[in-house]
């Protein structure tokens, strides 16, 4: 095989992607079963064992950057589409154990009458993308 005038892949594209939604999948199943049975305990555990997952990580990231409707509209942060590299610096940082960043507000002109709606949209980490 000539390798020669290729990328080199960046690791996104070769992401088992298969096998990190049944992990997940199979977490989710085992927390209902933990819940059916009334296992309170069983069930925080499998809470914090999925929060802390890498696979649980990936699927979050590849869920808000590239399979969402949206992924081509920027946001408020101004930022429309994420490169390969880019979610893969966004896996490693995600963690619920940080102080969450503000939510951004923002006004959306109204286009019945001159009237703007406020909303509020949450942010990712503004430092992962500047890197």
């Amino acid at each position: 095989m000539n390798t020669v005038g290729q990328q080199p892949m960046d690791g996104w594209h070769t992401t088992p992607w298969k096998k990190i939604e049944w992990a997940v999948c199979k977490l989710h199943k085992r927390m209902y079963r933990a819940q059916l049975r009334g296992d309170v305990r069983q069930g925080r555990s499998l809470q914090r064992l999925l929060v802390q997952s890498r696979s649980a990580r990936f699927l979050a990231v590849r869920q808000g950057t590239q399979d969402n409707q949206g992924k081509k509209t920027a946001g408020v942060d101004g930022v429309k589409a994420r490169t390969p590299a880019q979610r893969l610096a966004l896996v490693k940082p995600l963690s619920l154990h940080q102080k969450a960043t503000p939510v951004r507000r923002g006004l959306i002109p109204q286009p019945a009458s001159e009237a703007k709606q406020p909303f509020g949209m949450p942010t990712l980490q503004d430092r992962v993308l500047q890197a």
